[in-house]
């Protein structure tokens, strides 16, 4: 059985493209990811505005969007006993606050009119099946849901959505399936013709993009690379899904609660296991960020562009020649930086918490954008350890990360997270770790696999495994002290501000 993993755009056709020249009748399953974005429709299913100018083609609230910061502080308030299961503090990022917003916001434009509220995982497995199932991943991680006792109708009624309860949740969902289970009778006669492949192909309940890059490496074969977590569970691995934001997934046979860490989670991923998910609000978006934002930033792109680099394989390459006979990382001694330029996701959940640089000159050459892209990426690395130390405060045993994502191309980002952490990063040998995940979804929904725990052994595979420099342990620990007293620092300005 071969595999094809395809990314769906609306700007082109891409499975069109990738069954060119192939017998379509051979594909089996589909399986979908998409981020935990909020998409909203009206009962006729067309789109509603989510937006003030009432533009009905912006329906959808992204994951990132933290309009809803009063909402969400109200529903903290109430110290309802769900919020147990997002680590004590509901995130902005999350449905409810998001929900509550528009109730409160877009009453005669949107809240009135509503009929169905989606994931967008969920909302693609409903265009592709017309199918209005949920996926207890969506349900699970964003909306509250318990895959033991559903509803929560004390929670609804509290935060002021008693809507929901009214209408038994047809709203969001009433119908909850497994991801990876088969929906309704597979891809309808309309949508098939869209996606140029037969009617009746078979089509699995969705996950998350992030699940479906920790369903795509965490269960992939180890034997043969020396590492410890080779005789170890499964639960010793920590999946580190890193783009524009950054996920950490960790999975226990028994539930974990973590402070500060989502979760946990049943089944929420992994079938069987319950699910811890750290997280970091901008990974990608911060390198970006603070690279295109410094004065030396047009000199990179000419630069890099002369060689026919991208911007950071050329900030690697230039790290290297300026660092002499030192390690790269040395290089950022006087200089730090506290990465939540976001606001703190995990494990401080503190969405008040801002972006920090300590070590700064008056010089912006092509030296220091270098030196202050590298101090970017080991800040990122820092807050995984701190979250990883989270984790295993809480009772986590973590040997080993499993990296996917974009940020997992780039070298250095690889090599910070081992030397800092301590620990071997495996990355996948199909760099595309999330449709990794979606297709062993639709490899269980065709029936080829009996479980997802099947499929993930024989799809998963390790490509390369970047070890940590130990010898440089002692400099990581001690930028970690500095990375440590920034926050601390941070919250002291906060509170002297605020006094009187």
């Amino acid at each position: 059985m071969s595999t094809h993993l395809v990314q769906l755009s609306p700007h082109n056709d891409p499975v069109k493209k990738v069954v060119q020249g192939i017998d379509v009748n051979q594909v089996r399953g589909l399986g979908f990811d998409a981020t935990c974005s909020l998409v909203v429709l009206d009962k006729q299913f067309h789109p509603l505005p989510v937006n003030l100018e009432g533009d009905s083609r912006r329906n959808i609230i992204m994951w990132l969007d933290h309009r809803a910061v009063s909402q969400v502080h109200r529903i903290n308030e109430t110290q309802h006993s769900v919020l147990q299961y997002v680590g004590g503090v509901m995130s902005v990022e999350m449905q409810a606050p998001k929900l509550l917003w528009l109730k409160e916001n877009l009453r005669e434009t949107c809240w009135d009119k509503a009929g169905h509220f989606f994931d967008l995982p969920d909302f693609l497995s409903w265009k592709a099946t017309g199918v209005t199932a949920r996926s207890l991943c969506s349900l699970v991680c964003k909306w509250t849901y318990s895959a033991e006792k559903g509803w929560d109708d004390s929670f609804w009624k509290t935060i002021g959505l008693e809507d929901f309860v009214a209408d038994n949740y047809s709203k969001i969902g009433n119908q909850v399936l497994p991801p990876g289970a088969s929906l309704g009778n597979g891809l309808t006669p309309e949508a098939a013709k869209d996606l140029g492949l037969p009617a009746g192909v078979a089509v699995a309940a969705s996950l998350i993009d992030a699940h479906a890059g920790g369903l795509g490496v965490i269960g992939a074969d180890v034997r043969g690379h020396g590492l410890s977590c080779e005789g170890q569970p499964v639960t010793s691995r920590l999946a580190v899904i890193c783009g524009t934001s950054s996920c950490h997934m960790g999975i226990s046979r028994d539930p974990i609660f973590v402070p500060g860490v989502w979760g946990p989670y049943f089944s929420a991923m992994v079938p069987g296991f319950w699910l811890n998910e750290g997280g970091q609000s901008v990974t990608g978006k911060l390198i970006d960020h603070m690279v295109q934002g410094h004065a030396a930033f047009p000199e990179l792109q000419a630069k890099a562009a002369a060689r026919c680099q991208s911007v950071y394989a050329y900030l690697n390459s230039h790290l290297d020649l300026i660092k002499k006979a030192q390690p790269v990382g040395f290089l950022t001694v006087d200089l730090h930086v506290w990465p939540d330029f976001h606001g703190n996701r995990s494990p401080l959940a503190d969405l008040t918490l801002k972006g920090m640089v300590t070590g700064l000159k008056l010089s912006q050459d092509l030296d220091d954008l270098a030196i202050l892209y590298l101090a970017t990426v080991q800040a990122i690395a820092f807050g995984t350890r701190l979250i990883i130390e989270a984790m295993e405060a809480a009772g986590h045993s973590v040997s080993t990360l499993f990296l996917c994502g974009g940020l997992s191309k780039n070298p250095l980002f690889v090599q910070m997270h081992a030397d800092i952490t301590g620990m071997p990063v495996i990355l996948s040998r199909e760099v595309e770790s999330v449709l990794v995940g979606a297709a062993i979804l639709g490899a269980c929904a065709s029936g080829d696999f009996a479980s997802v725990q099947e499929a993930m052994a024989k799809m998963s595979k390790v490509g390369k495994v970047v070890f940590p420099r130990l010898e440089d342990k002692r400099y990581y620990d001690k930028k970690y002290k500095v990375f440590l007293k920034l926050v601390e620092h941070q919250k002291e300005y906060a509170a002297i501000m605020k006094g009187d």
